[in-house]
């Protein structure tokens, strides 16, 4: 007996699963959209004194942050569904990864602004 990863035939997986993987990436577009926001915040709302290149820094960051995990998003979404209709393994996140080192870089730009 072959398996579906076997024979490279694709089935319909469990509609519990395809809504688990959608609710997945929309937490990740939540957490995109929100470090948009953030970005914007931080770059267009500063002090008086304080150095707004800084500001810009943490707020170019937080952007292109959104920018990747949105991206990723997608991409592991697909990837996840494909494994899933193969009935292959799941796909490891890079997300996590991009995610921890973006906000550890909007981190440290935030403790550099705090120093000045």
């Amino acid at each position: 007996m072959t398996s579906a990863l076997d024979t490279g035939t694709e089935r319909e997986p469990d509609y519990r699963f395809t809504l688990a993987n959608e609710r997945t990436f929309l937490a990740w577009i939540r957490t995109a959209l929100g470090l948009v926001a953030g970005g914007i915040a931080v770059g267009q709302l500063y002090a008086a004194g304080a150095a707004p290149i800084v500001h810009k820094a943490i707020g170019a960051v937080c952007a292109v942050l959104a920018c990747l995990i949105a991206v990723g998003a997608f991409g592991h979404w697909r990837r996840v569904q494909r494994a899933m209709r193969r009935n292959a393994p799941l796909p490891r996140p890079p997300l996590i990864t991009v995610t921890v080192a973006g906000v550890c870089v909007a981190a440290l730009l935030s403790v550099a602004l705090l120093a000045l």
